[in-house]
């Protein structure tokens, strides 16, 4: 989506685009310009192709951090924003899935430091499904649902399904939480500013619930 190559073809006939990119690094500038170049080109082929809504997967509390990824999801969602199509957002917590490679960012040696973060983790199927029930709503549902937010059953801290995951593993590895207390970002990951509103959509499984059926006890 970066070069716009291939959108024309690939969007002929189609009405509703789910976006679910993935920026290619964590830093700040490099994801911003691969969110903000890549929306600019859906639009645009989206509007030749005749597209009439457009659905961006988020994250929850982007609009609370100074800088990073969250800074470069702002950017996206305002580039979403400015283009003739309808969009909307679908903010979603933290993906089970991505506990892992969390952990894997953050090891050294036999060790794992993990951020300081009070989330309430999400199954990425449960967020798939969200994505498809606002693809597909009504008009008037769609119009009214600007941005909308679906986190897992409870809060959780990250640490500790990083260890029920490296216990589950069997590897030896153990899991310390870290946090830079001169980053404000690192505070606000801390006290709670990814974990979802009043309004939003509670689905599970929990973590737990998940890591039974994706890694059964005594699976190295």
């Amino acid at each position: 989506m970066i070069t716009g190559e291939g959108l024309d073809q690939a969007l002929t006939g189609v009405e509703t685009i789910i976006d679910a990119s993935t920026g290619p690094s964590p830093d700040q500038q490099a994801a911003t310009e691969f969110f903000t170049t890549s929306t600019r080109n859906l639009q645009e082929a989206g509007e030749r192709a005749g597209v009439r809504r457009l659905v961006v997967v988020s994250i929850i509390g982007i609009d609370e951090f100074e800088g990073g990824y969250n800074a470069a999801k702002v950017a996206q969602e305002q580039a979403a924003l400015d283009g003739p199509i309808p969009a909307r957002f679908v903010r979603a917590a933290q993906f089970h899935e991505f506990v892992e490679e969390l952990m894997r960012w953050g090891t050294q040696g036999d060790v794992s430091y993990v951020w300081a973060m009070r989330t309430q983790l999400v199954a990425a199927r449960t967020v798939a499904e969200a994505l498809v029930d606002l693809a597909t709503a009504p008009d008037a549902e769609f119009d009214a649902a600007e941005t909308t937010e679906v986190a897992g059953p409870r809060e959780e801290r990250l640490v500790e399904a990083a260890r029920l995951l490296a216990a589950r593993r069997g590897e030896g590895l153990r899991v310390e939480e870290t946090s830079d207390p001169s980053d404000p970002d690192s505070e606000r990951y801390a006290n709670g500013a990814v974990l979802p509103g009043p309004d939003a959509t509670l689905a599970g499984p929990s973590f737990e619930e998940w890591l039974d059926a994706a890694v059964p006890a005594g699976r190295a």
